[in-house]
């Protein structure tokens, strides 16, 4: 089993966030449990590259201040929606730890962890989503809360 951590940079992992406060306590939470009980913890950033937000260069690149990566804890880089592209490296890692469980938390949910977890699933994992740990941002088609649906299930 491993903890995958999605987008969850200074940059995108902030109090504009539907329900920030809950996801935030419940992503540390999975952290804290994972690190207590010997599962992996890893990390997958966006890199939207230079002269952006998420420039790997810029502070809103690293992750979140209370998420920070213990010593040797896994990072993975994308510039795609979903962390299992082939670009990522993650597929391959994950396989050759024949590791299938993958909770999978972070943002946005209606964008990079909703390609996340479909491409996981069709890559065999078998991908669980804990409720109130992914959150996304109000936009113009629907409210945080409108994808609140998505916080909880099996895939």
């Amino acid at each position: 089993m491993v903890l995958l951590l999605v987008d969850t940079q200074r940059g995108c992992f902030n109090e504009s966030l539907y329900a920030f406060e809950t996801v935030k306590e419940n992503i540390k939470k999975l952290i804290a449990e994972a690190r207590a009980n010997h599962i992996e913890v890893v990390y997958v950033q966006h890199d939207d590259g230079p002269g952006t937000d998420l420039d790997r260069g810029k502070d809103n690149y690293e992750i979140f201040d209370e998420f920070v990566p213990a010593d040797g804890e896994k990072c993975f880089e994308k510039n795609v929606n979903s962390s299992f592209h082939a670009m990522t490296g993650l597929t391959e890692y994950l396989m050759s730890k024949n590791e299938k469980d993958i909770i999978t938390v972070g943002v946005s949910t209606d964008f990079c962890l909703d390609a996340t977890v479909k491409s996981g699933f069709e890559q065999g994992f078998h991908m669980i989503i804990p409720a109130y740990a992914n959150s996304t941002y109000d936009n113009p088609y629907f409210d945080g809360e409108t994808v609140k649906c998505f916080r909880s299930g099996l895939v």
